[in-house]
């Protein structure tokens, strides 16, 4: 007699995090037999992993956490998981207005979901179960990637910094970072499965392993040099750089305080580091700044800057900044605007600031009005978009290696790839060389090729293939 297959589907909001606390999700119900379906509605479990970051995403998930009363109403015996962010934000809360939820689970769940699954499973008719308190940071079991060449490896989990705008460190708790040989494990493995790039994760990469320095755990760092004594992350980097078969290491995110020029000078010396850095500037007024508790001003942040182009001449720099922060003058933003204009991003990240509630910005009575908040974002966008163009104008007619990802979805006959820095890479498949000899050879996605740019664009570059 065969057994009746089961199917999950894992809805997934916000950040790289979530994406990869969504892989480990499904890779851990893969490994109880359930297998992937595209719709909640064919699914015995729907596993909905939420974030709170901004409140459009917010509403966004509450709509579809409603809908799933209906659907559940349609098959019985479906499980209905909220995760993540939200689930932890508000706890019980989310229950009693939703009680078609039965499992919530907070943000440092992700490696115990399988354990507390089979616990609900085996005694469901108890009603809902919670889990909300923070466990190991270890990784266990498996992962089940979207792509199959560039995965994402978490390095650490929650933040210790306290940015008064943000819900991060109220959600996903304080710094706890993996071991070395258990991130290198990780990767090793993803390597011996065929994938060539991964992506280090953290909410703040640069605090890498300092709560093991604070709790005498230095075991955890894999090595007795004193640069990973004093430098974690710089050591991490290079041991994930050693790793064979890797072809690209990116990190990311990096906070400007804490960021060192050894972490800067052992991306330049590595073979697989790539030359990327997203590092957030979020104001570049000192009064904001402050008020936002950043820790740094607007002259250590171009600084830093300079620093990494000092190292690493073509690096890529991106960063996010935050326009209408409460109390934000004329004259502040006007400093971001000449911060911007100095540092001269390759792109940069805008958002108009929204009040979290439970963070001490949403508290303030002196928010700036949308409408104000509209006009400068708009006047920072058209400053970057700018500054990035004329960046870009300095790749044509230059060649660029580039990582095909596949065709792109508005035409299959042209496809993308990023370089080294992330930029993006558009080029017509199945051209033929410059010298006419003929069709070059079919790619694949996670290939490396190269791209002669011919056409720079604003947020992208196009070309055509050399090889």
């Amino acid at each position: 007699m065969t057994m009746k297959t089961k199917y999950y589907h894992v809805l997934n909001y916000g950040c790289q995090m979530n994406e990869s606390d969504s892989e480990h999700y499904a890779g851990q119900l893969e490994e109880m037999g359930y297998a992937p379906t595209a719709t909640p509605e064919e699914a015995d479990v729907v596993v909905i992993n939420t974030c709170c970051v901004r409140e459009s995403a917010e509403l966004r998930i509450l709509g579809k956490i409603g809908e799933m009363k209906r659907v559940k109403a349609r098959h019985p015996g479906q499980v209905l998981c909220v995760a993540g962010c939200m689930a932890q934000k508000d706890g019980e809360a989310l229950l009693k207005k939703y009680p078609q939820i039965d499992l919530l689970l907070g943000t440092s769940y992700v490696n115990s979901f399988r354990k507390l699954f089979e616990t609900y499973l085996g005694d469901r008719e108890k009603g809902a179960y919670t889990s909300l308190e923070v466990q190991s940071s270890e990784f266990e079991g498996t992962r089940v990637r979207e792509s199959g060449f560039s995965a994402w490896i978490p390095i650490m989990y929650g933040c210790n910094n306290f940015c008064t705008y943000c819900i991060v460190p109220y959600v996903r708790g304080r710094e706890r970072s993996r071991s070395i040989d258990n991130i290198l494990e990780e990767v090793e493995k993803a390597v011996a499965r065929g994938y060539t790039e991964i992506t280090l994760l953290g909410q703040n990469v640069d605090s890498y392993g300092k709560d093991f320095l604070r709790d005498g755990a230095l075991d955890k760092l894999g090595a007795t040099d004193a640069t990973s004594v004093q430098e974690p992350f710089a050591a991490l980097l290079r041991a994930v750089d050693r790793v064979p078969g890797l072809q690209r290491v990116h990190f990311m995110t990096s906070h400007p305080r804490d960021m060192s020029e050894e972490v800067i000078r052992t991306v330049a010396e590595g073979t697989h580091l790539c030359e990327q850095f997203h590092v957030a500037l979020q104001s570049g007024s000192d009064r904001v700044l402050k008020e936002m508790n950043r820790g740094y001003t607007g002259a250590r942040f171009l600084e830093l800057v300079r620093l990494i182009r000092r190292y690493i001449p073509d690096a890529s720099i991106t960063t996010d900044i935050i326009v209408g922060f409460p109390g934000e003058t004329e004259e502040d933003f006007e400093a971001t605007c000449r911060l911007v204009e100095e540092a001269r991003f390759d792109a940069a990240y805008t958002f108009l600031y929204s009040p979290r509630s439970g963070t001490p910005a949403a508290r303030r009575k002196d928010q700036v009005p949308d409408a104000v908040k509209h006009a400068r974002l708009q006047r920072l966008m058209d400053i970057q978009n700018r500054i990035s163009l004329s960046i870009h104008e300095g790749w044509r007619g230059k060649t660029v290696e580039v990582m095909a990802e596949g065709p792109t979805e508005k035409d299959s006959r042209i496809w993308s790839g990023r370089t080294r820095g992330n930029k993006l890479v558009l080029w017509p498949q199945g051209e033929g060389t410059e010298g006419g000899e003929g069709c070059l050879r079919p790619v694949v996605p996670g290939q490396l090729v190269h791209v002669l740019i011919t056409n720079p664009q604003t947020w992208l570059l196009k070309g055509r293939r050399v090889d």
